[in-house]
């Protein structure tokens, strides 16, 4: 089976557990993270009326429900709210937990929108499962309108080492895929996501592959023992 391919059937098999799983092994603070980056986003963006917002790789819709959350306490209007994910099983949940917002059953490298048509553009912990990243990131830039956002949350190395990055990398070896496993009976998914954090790009490298794509960094932070990282990019 093509690595993709593989990818995706993992988390339809993982799909029914995934929320749970996510809040038990993030002890709840990835939801501090997500808000983070909603917040951010708005401050940036600088609208009181933003015409479309695409979560791609939405899974079960997780950053959906907080980018209507936060906008309706920022008093932003969002006029529509779009999920990508090319898992059925993934969108199937999201579907249950926000009929209101749309979906498409999509790969990141060939969303079905036109170009320019999306004022910000979110992927959270996904695009580590994205093959070909960097035609992600081509495709991400011709989905936003000129100065749209793209944001982006996922679990990365940065290439300088200290004890708090030694102490993230024990968690996310030895303990995550265990949690993991017990919650969804499928330890295979979770020794993926350490293992595939480890043969991931840096965050230095993922801003040069953004800018390579036509995007302007415009911030970059890592929280909680530098477990996750968030960037934001402005199309240029």
């Amino acid at each position: 089976m093509e690595k993709q391919e593989k990818i995706v059937s993992m988390f339809d098999d993982i799909a029914p557990t995934y929320d749970t799983a996510n809040r038990v092994m993030s002890m709840g603070v990835d939801i501090s993270w997500r808000k983070k980056a909603c917040d951010l986003s708005f401050e940036f963006y600088a609208e009181d009326s933003i015409e479309k917002i695409v979560d791609v790789a939405c899974g079960t819709g997780d950053m959906m429900g907080y980018w209507k959350k936060q906008s309706d306490k920022a008093g932003v209007n969002i006029q529509e709210l779009v999920g990508v994910d090319p898992s059925n099983g993934m969108v199937d949940v999201a579907r249950k937990k926000f009929p209101e917002f749309s979906y498409h059953i999509s790969k990141a490298t060939e969303i079905p929108l036109e170009d320019e048509s999306a004022d910000i553009l979110s992927i959270t912990y996904g695009i580590r499962n994205v093959v070909q990243r960097q035609e992600a990131f081509h495709e991400f830039n011709r989905v936003l309108k000129k100065d749209g956002l793209v944001v982006i949350l996922e679990f990365m190395k940065d290439e300088n080492k200290n004890i708090l990055k030694k102490m993230r990398d024990v968690y996310m070896h030895k303990i995550l895929p265990y949690v993991g496993a017990a919650i969804s009976k499928n330890l295979e998914a979770y020794t993926y996501l350490p293992d595939s954090i480890e043969s991931f790009v840096t965050i230095q490298g993922m801003q040069k592959e953004l800018e390579i794509a036509g995007f302007e960094m415009i911030y970059t932070k890592s929280f909680s023992m530098d477990i996750s990282t968030l960037l934001i990019a402005r199309k240029k």
